[in-house]
């Protein structure tokens, strides 16, 4: 996989792994017999079409493909700091942290530094044997970026949230990690009214 055909729109590839019934939860074979959603899902727009200013938080989920599509990819990077710039929540779980290693906040720091961040261990690519397959190891590239990360045992669920950001370390904190965002967008919003 590549930047430039995540950024075309239209259906995403799907991370293999991903789509094994191991790794199946209630939420995604929930989704899997939602028409509505798949059929969102597959006529997404471009990363170029999209504007921050549509949007009041993102939620990038994970899978192998970020490693690749995301760290470096203008699009994103954009849309993240933008929505960071307007003090806008972002999430992201299992691999797709990486989407975060190359944003900066508006103050020009990298967004995840001195940030209780987590995301996929070095534990869990061994364990999915694709530690010569990856780029580089996520775990160790959120710390070299500044993030102060933490983990629990692989697979199983667990959040981070640090004032906007919200990570999920695999796939199993995917449900807890939105939930951890529409928490941060109802603080946000009653602040607001206040």
């Amino acid at each position: 996989m590549n930047a430039w055909l995540f950024s075309q729109g239209g259906q995403p590839p799907l991370d293999p792994k991903s789509d094994q019934p191991e790794f199946q939860t209630d939420l995604t074979r929930r989704f899997h017999t939602d028409a509505a959603a798949a059929a969102e899902l597959a006529h997404t727009r471009k990363l170029s079409d999209i504007s921050a200013n549509d949007f009041d938080a993102v939620f990038y989920p994970g899978g192998h493909g970020p490693m690749w599509d995301m760290p470096d990819n203008p699009h994103s990077i954009a849309i993240i700091e933008a929505l960071a710039k307007a003090n806008k929540p972002v999430a992201a779980v299992c691999h797709a942290p990486v989407a975060f290693i190359n944003v900066h906040d508006a103050h020009g720091q990298l967004l995840i530094k001195g940030k209780h961040v987590t995301g996929f261990t070095n534990e869990e690519e061994a364990a999915m044997g694709l530690i010569i397959v990856v780029p580089f190891l996520l775990e160790d590239k959120l710390k070299e970026r500044g993030g102060i990360y933490s983990k629990a045992e692989p697979f199983v669920p667990y959040v981070q949230t640090d004032g906007k950001l919200v990570t999920g370390q695999s796939p199993a904190p995917s449900g807890p990690a939105a939930k951890a965002l529409l928490q941060v967008l109802r603080s946000a919003q009653s602040k607001a009214m206040v």
